[in-house]
C-alpha cells in the first residue's frame, strides 16, 4: 500500500514511517524540513514542502492509497497570541489543503490527527468517542481539525480521526522532558496530581494506525489512548520506581501557570479517555499498563 504522512519528519511521522516499511508498505513523507537524512529506503520518498499553502506537493496525494495527516505546531510550549494562531493554522490549513487535493471516487482512507484536548478539562467524567467537546482554546482547535478532515467524506474518502494523548516513546514525546528531572531527584506530580492522564505508547500507536488503515469500515473518532488511563501521581511514581528515583517534588499549579501561561493549564486539565471504539474493534494493546510503557521507554 502507498501511504503518504504529513508531519512526516516529526517524532511520530519518523517512527511510523519506518514501521510501515517494516510491515512493506511504501511511504511518502511530507516535511517542513529541505532535506530528512533519518530514513533511507527504496520504498520511501521524502517532500519537503509547507503543507499550510497549496503547492506542487499535492501532486502526491492523487495516487496513495492511505494519508496519515500528522502535521502541527507543537502544543509544548508557552503560547503567545501569535504562537496561537500557528498551532490553529497549522493543523487546519494542512488538512484543508489535504482533502481539497483528493481525488473523488479513488478507494482513500484519511487518518487524521486530532487531541484529548478535545473533550476540554473533564475532571473524573469517563470519555468515550461520543462525548461532547470542550470549549477552550485546544478543544476549539479539534473541534475545527476534525471537521476539516471530515469534509473528505463528501468525496467518498473513509475518514477516521485519531485523538492522541500524549504519546510515550524513546527518543521524543513526554517521557523525554520528564526523565531528566527525575534522574536530577528533581521529579513529581503536576499539580495537585489528581488529574487524569491520557496516555499511549508509540509502538501502540503506530500500530493502531495500521490497524484502522487496513480495517475496513473503521472510520470517524478514536481515542488514541491506552486501555487502562492513570493520574497525573500515578505517572509520577510510577516513572520514579521506574528510574530508581524518588517522586515528591510536586510542580504546584500556580508555579506552572506563572511559567507557561495559558499552556500550563494544558498540563493541568483532566482527560480520562478510554480507546472504545479500538477495543471494540478487536485492536490488542501492547503496552496497555502505565508501568510497562515506561519501562519500555527507559530500558
Amino acid at each position: 500500500m502507498k501511504i503518504l504522512i504529513t508531519g512526516g519528519t516529526g517524532f511520530v511521522g519518523t517512527n511510523l514511517s519506518d514501521y510501515l516499511l517494516d510491515k512493506g508498505h511504501s511511504v511518502i513523507a511530507i516535511g517542513r524540513a529541505a532535506t530528512q537524512d533519518r530514513i533511507s529506503a527504496d520504498r520511501y520518498q521524502y517532500i519537503s514542502a509547507d503543507t499550510t499553502q497549496p503547492g506542487d506537493w499535492q501532486e502526491a496525494l492523487g495516487d496513495v492509497e492511505a494519508v496519515v495527516n500528522l502535521a502541527g505546531r507543537s502544543i509544548f510550549k508557552r503560547w503567545s497570541e501569535s504562537y496561537k494562531k500557528q498551532i490553529y493554522d497549522s493543523r487546519i490549513l494542512t488538512t484543508r489543503n489535504v482533502v481539497d487535493a483528493l481525488p473523488e471516487g479513488q478507494s482513500v482512507v484519511l487518518c487524521s490527527a486530532s487531541g484529548a484536548g478535545y473533550y476540554g478539562n473533564r475532571g473524573n467524567d469517563l470519555l468515550k468517542e461520543d462525548e461532547k467537546p470542550g470549549d477552550d482554546f485546544l478543544a476549539s482547535v479539534s473541534i475545527d481539525w476534525e471537521a476539516e478532515a471530515l469534509k473528505a467524506t463528501d468525496k467518498g474518502v473513509r475518514v477516521a480521526v485519531m485523538r492522541f494523548g500524549v504519546i510515550l516513546g524513546k527518543g521524543g514525546g513526554a517521557l523525554d522532558k520528564m526523565i531528566p528531572a527525575f534522574k536530577a531527584f528533581v521529579g513529581g506530580p503536576i499539580g495537585s496530581g489528581s488529574q487524569w492522564f491520557p496516555w499511549m505508547h508509540l509502538t501502540d500507536l503506530m500500530a493502531a494506525t495500521a490497524f484502522i488503515v487496513e480495517q475496513p469500515g473503521a472510520d470517524g473518532p478514536f481515542n488514541f489512548c491506552a486501555p487502562n488511563p492513570i493520574k497525573n501521581r500515578e505517572l509520577a511514581s510510577t516513572l520514579g520506581e521506574v528510574l530508581g528515583r524518588p517522586a515528591f517534588m510536586p510542580a504546584p499549579a500556580f508555579m506552572i501557570r506563572a511559567v507557561l501561561g495559558e499552556f500550563g493549564n494544558v498540563l493541568l486539565d483532566s482527560q480520562r479517555t478510554i480507546p472504545d471504539k479500538l477495543l471494540r474493534l478487536g485492536f490488542e494493546f501492547q503496552y496497555p499498563d502505565i508501568k510497562s510503557a515506561i519501562q519500555a521507554v527507559v530500558s
